[in-house]
């Protein structure tokens, strides 16, 4: 089992099954590798990546999907039946039947939180990503982030530096970064990663970087090497 808390990751042996894992640091996040079968990428907050090893391409279900390179087909409920609707698949997984279904849109409850939700997600949309990628921008649709990004937003109190909304623009920035697309999109007012504070004073050796290597030697991987599968990290 893997525990993941503020205080780090925790990886506990719980059916006797010994397998070998590596837990780093890269950037904003903390990768665990579980070498043969999968690797997570966790920002410390809301943002969590899982990556299954190839061999199981095709092979899992549930609500990750089936990995098998389709979205279209990854909303299955759990009785196998191929549905479109992400609330109808994701309530037909739930463990305990004494739980509501969610089928309540929240923006839909208050309208001038949607707006502001809209008015800040239009970040996607907009230059700091459209000038990077102009050429890329019509290889991946931004519009599914726009709405989740809206949806995600939502839920926040205040917005600029909320997490939802933080990790909901960082997501779509991950996936430039796996095109080869690196997008500056933080300020030092917006969803910013200060790195400075680690600096002795007048050095520089630490600093942000939209873009860096997963793969480097630290304490935590002193060999410097990692999974082939772990994408480009910001931080």
């Amino acid at each position: 089992m893997i525990h993941l808390s503020e205080d780090g990751v925790k990886v506990v042996e719980s059916n006797g099954t010994e397998s070998q894992f590596q837990i780093y640091t890269a950037g904003i996040h903390i990768i665990t590798v579980v070498k043969g079968l999968l690797n997570l990428i966790w920002d410390y907050k809301t943002s969590l990546m899982v990556q299954l090893h190839p061999k199981f391409k095709g092979k899992v279900c549930g609500l990750c999907g089936n990995f098998d390179d389709n979205a279209n087909n990854d909303f299955v409920k759990h009785n196998g039946e191929v549905v479109t609707d992400p609330e109808d698949s994701g309530n037909s997984w739930k463990v305990d039947p004494k739980c509501q279904d969610n089928m309540i849109e929240p923006c839909e409850i208050n309208s001038q939180r949607r707006a502001r939700a809209q008015r800040h997600c239009r970040i996607i949309n907009r230059e700091v990503f459209l000038s990077n990628i102009f050429s890329f921008f019509f290889i991946l649709d931004s519009g599914p982030y726009y709405d989740a990004c809206v949806r995600d937003t939502y839920t926040c109190d205040s917005v600029v530096n909320c997490d939802c909304f933080c990790t909901a623009v960082a997501a779509y920035a991950a996936e430039c970064r796996k095109k080869g697309v690196c997008v500056t999109w933080r300020t030092p007012d917006l969803c910013h990663v200060c790195c400075d504070k680690y600096n002795s004073l007048g050095e520089c050796d630490w600093h942000y970087e939209s873009c860096k290597e997963p793969c480097r030697k630290t304490c935590r991987n002193p060999s410097g090497n990692c999974s082939d599968q772990i994408p480009l990290v910001e931080g």
